[in-house]
């Protein structure tokens, strides 16, 4: 869940998303949102919690990515 937070500061800062593959961020951000579901659906909250977090982390980079 950590290893979003520098990415997410650094994008945030500098708006530089070049290197950063959209593919693999669509990919990241719906899986997230699967297990964050599954998590809902199990009423699992470890599960929900750390792959909603994840999935906002992650959703942030990709909106970043995909803004023009």
């Amino acid at each position: 869940m950590s290893s979003f937070v520098p990415q997410v500061c650094k994008v945030v800062k500098t708006n530089d998303t070049r290197a950063i593959s959209t593919g693999m961020y669509c990919l990241t951000v719906a899986g997230f949102a699967l297990w964050t579901t599954f998590g809902i659906m199990r009423a699992e909250w470890p599960i929900i919690l750390t792959n909603s977090a994840c999935f906002l982390l992650s959703l942030v980079i990709l909106v970043k990515k995909l803004k023009p």
